[in-house]
């Protein structure tokens, strides 16, 4: 199985998968970022897009990633990884559905303040215009389908930790 972890920067993704795992028995944290940085690294470089989710590549690289692991470990995967374009997150469901791999997934959602607070006050990564130039898109894709397709997990007034139990009783219930 894999519990996937979605919303913008500054919802508390990263942190929130570690705790989750361990809650979760038999569980992994698989940031599939690492495949677009592995796709970064291709020299020369691919064709510049802004954002690697963009290189069609990337995503059948992450459902055959996550197959692969999940055939060679078994157990469940948890994915936090921001996918804002529904066509990409059609695609990535879709592959990991035609290898009968479930999916829960979970929107990490905070009010535009707070995920701007949140980013400008990151004192691990720094303030980010990348980070805060996708708050705009997050909101669209919120208001538009993103928040239809997951089960949304309000972040606003939560600790990590309390994120991270809420989302593995919903797996474990």
């Amino acid at each position: 199985m894999i519990v996937w972890l979605n919303g913008t920067h500054g919802a508390g993704k990263t942190t929130t998968s570690a705790l989750v795992r361990e809650l979760i028995p038999d569980s992994r944290v698989f940031d599939a970022e690492k495949v677009g940085e592995t796709l970064m690294d291709i020299t020369p470089g691919l064709p510049w897009t802004g954002n690697f989710q963009h290189w069609p590549p990337w995503r059948p690289l992450v459902v055959e990633t996550a197959r692969h692991v999940l055939d060679y470990t078994g157990g469940t995967l948890v994915m936090p990884m921001t996918v804002l374009v529904e066509q990409y997150w059609r695609e990535i469901s879709t592959g990991l559905a035609e290898h009968g791999i479930p999916v829960r997934h979970f929107v990490l959602h905070a009010d535009q303040d707070t995920l701007r607070g949140r980013i400008e006050g990151d004192t691990h990564l720094g303030p980010s215009a990348f980070r805060l130039d996708h708050l705009e898109p997050y909101a669209e894709a919120a208001r538009t389908w993103l928040h239809a397709e997951a089960e949304v997990v309000d972040t606003t007034r939560l600790t990590p930790a309390q994120a991270a139990q809420r989302i593995a009783e919903a797996v474990k219930g």
